[in-house]
């Protein structure tokens, strides 16, 4: 699962708050994977982003 969390999950959060704080720029997005083998996500992480151009 790929979650942009400024525009989901920390929607609410303020600029210049306590993300800006602990360093965590607002353009992050989160990653989470299971216990694929890392060629298989890194492989499904490429094919992604080709397809978003």
């Amino acid at each position: 699962m790929a979650v942009h969390n400024a525009s989901t999950t920390h929607s609410q959060a303020h600029p210049g708050g306590a993300w800006s704080l602990a360093g965590v720029p607002e353009d992050l997005v989160r990653l989470s994977v299971g216990i694929e083998n890392i060629d298989d996500i890194v492989a499904d992480l490429e094919q992604a982003l080709i397809a978003a151009k």
